[in-house]
């Protein structure tokens, strides 16, 4: 027979060990729980989007904002060809003639295609719309930038370029018109190089003569012009259409000395002029 104390240290002793061992398997179930998420945790890792494409996707969407293009051709002065194939036409300027087969390669046209190769040709620029988007011969109107050199008003601040902003794109008129009349003070490019007859009016070749009426001289420079609608307007030197428009006597259109004078005949300032 067991004594009855010998029992109870029995009985105490076989409730330690079961304590025990329910703690042990109660340890061993946390391990392999957290050994089986220790598991999974790098199949979770792996399914998240690596870290080494962030850049690229980032200078991505820099360059789409930025409207960064690469210019593979320069056209003429005023325009280019971009990657892609699209031609860009420079707005609020123009520059004397050299590729117009009509006409004969004008005073400074050279040196201000030249001057535009240099400043763009091979190079990334950014491209601003105004608000018209294409010209009628199909090419894009934009200002363009290489870095922070806003080459429109460049070309016009050196002589290369005369100021020719056309309503509704007239968002830096103000400063190309400036640009020009500091231009043309210094005697800078075209201003210093060529005849008065073709800074007044470049789009006239050397050795055409514009048809004026006989009233035009050195002081007389007001452009009495007679738009397409039968509008009678006229255009100071530095006005945004000045270096386009071209007077034709036969058609009523006149050269004026003064405002006043022009006024008094029945014509209107251009909206454009400063």
């Amino acid at each position: 027979m067991i004594d009855f104390n010998k029992k109870n240290i029995l009985v105490g002793a076989g409730f330690v060990l079961v304590l025990f061992a329910g703690i042990a398997i109660g340890s061993a179930f946390k391990q392999n729980k957290f050994a089986s998420v220790a598991v999974l945790s790098p199949a979770i890792v792996l399914e998240s989007p690596s870290p080494s494409f962030a850049p690229l996707a980032t200078e991505t969407s820099k360059k789409a904002e930025n409207n960064s293009v690469k210019v593979i051709r320069v056209v003429d002065g005023d325009t280019i060809e971009i990657e892609g194939g699209e031609k860009v036409r420079y707005i609020g300027i123009d520059t004397p003639e050299t590729v117009d087969p009509r006409k004969t390669v004008q005073c400074f046209g050279v040196e201000a295609s030249k001057k535009n190769q240099e400043l763009v040709e091979g190079k990334m620029v950014r491209l601003e719309k105004d608000i018209t988007d294409r010209d009628k011969y199909n090419r894009l109107l934009r200002y363009v930038y290489v870095g922070d050199t806003f080459i429109n008003l460049e070309l016009v601040k050196q002589g290369f370029a005369y100021s020719y902003s056309y309503p509704p794109d007239i968002k830096y008129q103000d400063k190309f018109v400036k640009a020009q009349q500091e231009a043309r003070e210094a005697k800078r490019g075209l201003w210093g190089a060529c005849s008065a007859d073709i800074r007044v009016n470049p789009s006239a070749a050397p050795q055409v003569s514009s048809p004026v009426s006989a009233a035009q001289n050195s002081s007389c420079v007001i452009k009495g012009n007679i738009s397409a609608s039968g509008e009678k307007i006229y255009h100071l030197p530095g006005c945004g259409s000045y270096a386009k428009t071209q007077i034709d006597a036969s058609r009523g259109e006149k050269w004026f000395c003064a405002e006043a004078e022009a006024q008094t005949a029945g014509w209107r300032k251009a909206l454009n002029c400063p």
